[in-house]
């Protein structure tokens, strides 16, 4: 999956969720790709940083290799929820 920082993770309907991914990184001691989740209610004046359920030492970071689902503390997103804005340069 090549996701990027910006990238959105959408799920529509009522209610529907939200999360953006923030930041990227390397573990230097594995190489691998890992990144954050971040996501607010409304009204949105409060982003927060995401744990990863999947990490028993409360570790937010999340793989980016997340197969064909990202399972966040409270929603469940699939590898087609994911979206990203357009290059606005031709604008």
């Amino acid at each position: 999956m090549n996701i990027l920082p910006g990238d959105v993770f959408l799920k529509g309907g009522t209610p529907g969720h939200c999360v953006i991914v923030t930041d990227m990184a390397v573990k230097p001691e594995t190489g691998e790709k890992v990144f954050i989740a971040t996501q607010s209610y409304m009204p949105a004046q409060d982003i927060h940083i995401l744990k990863n359920p999947s990490n028993s030492d409360d570790d937010p970071w999340y793989p980016l290799d997340i197969s064909n689902e990202l399972v966040i503390p409270e929603w469940t997103f699939t590898a087609n929820q994911v979206y990203r804005f357009a290059d606005g340069a031709d604008m």
